[in-house]
């Protein structure tokens, strides 16, 4: 099976603090579901971010589809087919309304307005959400923000889905929504979430983090 992403050997530190990864590597293939697992603070939203190009490794590599990334412009690229859900929703929803959020990211691969609209609402409708189109997104409920961030990653239709802590303060039913969303996408997962049901009802496979370095569990 052909490699998505791949990151070799990443050291990273934030300013004034030890270091938080000190050689990972990581290898996501097309189609493979993984999730990262270990201590608060291991640095696994770190690695996340590092992989999009959110933050610069101090060492190692990042490659996406067989070609390296380490400017700006390529990462730009990378990010057209590898899409991040962050943590907090309120880091990712800045249009006044679903739709326009959901239009952002197809607006920016090139469609046209209308061809974005018609891109989102085809997901609001896969996703069942098509009734939260015109809604105003900060007055969104906290489970309806996390389903309409997955939403607007969705919309880009990427190759690889990274979700940092989807189940942070779910309800069950939104839980539930959000785990037959999961099964039924046919691309590659890497899933950070201290949710062990969760995981368990995904069938990832798991990979602990500890100590700055990835290992299977």
């Amino acid at each position: 099976m052909a490699s998505a992403l791949e990151l070799e050997g990443i050291h990273f530190a934030y300013p004034g603090r030890p270091s938080i990864l000190a050689g990972a590597s990581l290898t996501v293939a097309e189609g493979d579901r993984i999730a990262l697992v270990g201590p608060n603070g291991s640095g696994k939203s770190t690695l996340l971010r590092i992989a999009v190009g959110l933050l610069r490794p101090n060492a190692g590599r990042v490659t996406g589809f067989g070609r390296p990334r380490a400017s700006e412009a390529e990462f730009q690229d990378l990010r057209r087919d590898v899409g991040l859900v962050f943590q907090d929703p309120d880091d990712q929803l800045f249009c006044p309304t679903v739709i326009e959020d959901m239009a952002f990211g197809p607006l920016n691969l090139g469609q046209s307005r209308a061809e974005a609209l018609a891109t989102s609402e085809a997901v609001l409708e896969e996703l069942d959400l098509m009734h939260l189109r015109n809604r105003v997104t900060h007055h969104l409920s906290g489970g309806e923000k996390r389903l309409v961030t997955l939403a607007t990653v969705l919309a880009m239709r990427p190759k690889v889905l990274l979700l940092d802590e989807p189940t942070n303060a779910l309800d069950p039913e939104n839980a539930a929504r959000l785990l037959s969303i999961l099964r039924g996408l046919d691309i590659a997962l890497v899933l950070v979430s201290h949710d062990a049901a969760f995981r368990a009802q995904l069938e990832l496979r798991e990979m602990r983090l500890l100590e700055g370095r990835l290992a299977a569990r």
